[in-house]
This record gives structure tokens, sequence and C-alpha cells, in this order.
């Protein structure tokens, strides 16, 4: 983790947007310099409450307005049996929250499955979106490959954590991570709907972001891993022809969760897009 000498958290927070109550985090906040620039909202992925995030959020807090969002059925959102957990309503809950808060101008950064939200979100043209970001987000759909990625690893994980997963235990899930990330993952995983979690991964197969790409309209910065097979060159060829002007980076030594597994060659992978770079 990259350190610092002052943490830029200033806040959790509940907002009620598109019918249900969202739950977010804060950090950095509108001051000095970052009161010119975009605020940035973090859409993380589909096992990922923003809390587990607050390591990334507190770097792209020293430079912008950012909010960690809560997917509905994750972390402090909303969640019940009869939610409507489906791909359309998350990317609607996202537009909605942006535009409860008053977000006149803002970037989406979404990680995996809150790359594909972010990506059907921006597609419905929202007011005051002027950049968007997905970050290794699945390709799978009608009639394309797989997501490599297994629904038993999450749904069995979230089970234990249910019960009170052990270090141990988490780290069978996963095995490169550091015992901070683990032990995070592990108090906050239960947290995460199983019905929310299936449906999404069912989503993968067959949601077709590709039909959303088009009729994005603001600059599109993709960034995707080296390891884990999630998005390949041909992939990345195919969503350049979809969207003139896309900007691509490939973060190396980098599996599918690249903050965790390249820090600092993720934040340098942004450059100057969101209008600063992330030193």
């Amino acid at each position: 983790m990259s350190g610092t000498s002052r943490s830029t958290f200033l806040y959790g927070a509940h907002v009620h947007a598109n019918g249900i109550r969202q739950h977010y985090l804060r950090y950095g906040g509108a001051e000095g310099a970052r009161a010119s620039r975009d605020a940035v909202v973090l859409i993380p992925g589909i096992t990922s409450p923003a809390v587990t995030w607050g390591f990334v959020a507190e770097r792209f807090g020293r430079h912008f307005d950012t909010y960690v969002l809560d997917v509905r059925g994750r972390g402090l959102s909303e969640a019940s049996d009869s939610l409507d957990y489906s791909l359309d309503a998350q990317a609607a809950d996202l537009n909605a929250f942006t535009a409860a808060l008053g977000l006149s101008r803002h970037a989406f950064v979404g990680h995996s499955m809150g790359g594909r939200i972010a990506i059907r979100a921006a597609a419905k043209h929202p007011t005051g979106l002027a950049r968007l970001v997905a970050v290794d987000p699945p390709v799978s759909g009608p009639g394309r490959r797989p997501y490599p990625a297994k629904l038993p690893w999450y749904v069995d994980s979230i089970r234990l954590a249910r019960h009170g997963i052990s270090l141990e235990q988490m780290r069978e899930f996963c095995p490169t991570w550091s015992e901070e990330q683990l032990r995070l993952r592990a108090q906050w995983l239960h947290t995460c709907d199983e019905r929310a979690i299936v449906t999404s991964f069912e989503g993968f197969q067959t949601d077709d972001i590709h039909a959303d790409l088009p009729l994005i309209d603001v600059p599109f910065l993709l960034l995707s891993a080296e390891r884990g097979d999630v998005i390949r060159e041909e992939d990345v060829a195919e969503i350049r022809a979809l969207v003139p002007g896309l900007r691509e980076h490939r973060v190396a030594g980098a599996g599918h969760m690249i903050p965790w597994d390249n820090e600092e060659g993720f934040h340098r992978a942004f450059g100057d897009f969101l209008g600063a770079a992330l030193d």
C-alpha cells in the first residue's frame, strides 16, 4: 500500500437515489486545486464493498473530490430478497447517485463489474459526465467467450464469510494478497448479498456491453491487466473500432485485481486522463 502522512478520507454517508439507499465513502473533498477538477466516482467490482477500495480512494483523494460507491447488494447499500440486481438497475443507480449529490462534472472509474456498470450508465448520456475509465471490464456476453472466473469462487467464499471466515480460509481464495488485504476482505465479504452476486455474474454472460460502446460520447480510457485473460488484444481492437479516440493501457505484472497486484502501475496508467496525474 502506498503511504501518505495524512488521510484524505472525509466521511461515509447514505443518499436516497433511484428509489434505494445508496452508501458511499468520500475522500479529498473539493478544496484548493481539486475544486477546479472533475469529481471522481469509483465503482468497485462484483464482491468489493466500497471500503475495500479505500487505499485507491486515498490516492485519488489527494487530487480529486472522490466518491466510492457501494453497489446495491454490497457493503452498506440497500439489499433485499426482491431488489432488482440487473445491470440496468445498477447503471440507473449510478446516474441517480451523481444527480442526487449534484456532481455537475464528474468521471466514472469502474473496475470489473463496475466498469460494465459505468459503460452502461455512460451510454445513457447522464448530465455532468465528462470522462469514463473502465478497468478490466468483463467482455463476455451473448455469443462470446465466458468470463474466466467461476461462480463458485464467489459463492463459496461469501457463505464462509457469513459464518465467520478465518484469515487462512480467505487466503485459499486470494493466495497472493497481503495480510491487510485479506483481513479487510474477510471482514466485509459477508455484506455481499448472494443473489446480487449470482445475478451480476450471470449478467456477464447475458448483457452485451459492446452495444453500449458506440453510444459513449465522452473521452474513454480502457485499463486492462497483463494477466488474467479478461481482456485480450483482440478485445482491445474490437473496442477501439467501436469507440473512436479510445485511450488504452495494459498494466504490466498485474492480474484482474490490478491495484492489488501493481498499485503504482495502476495509478501511473491514468496519466493525466482525469486532469491530474496520480502521484
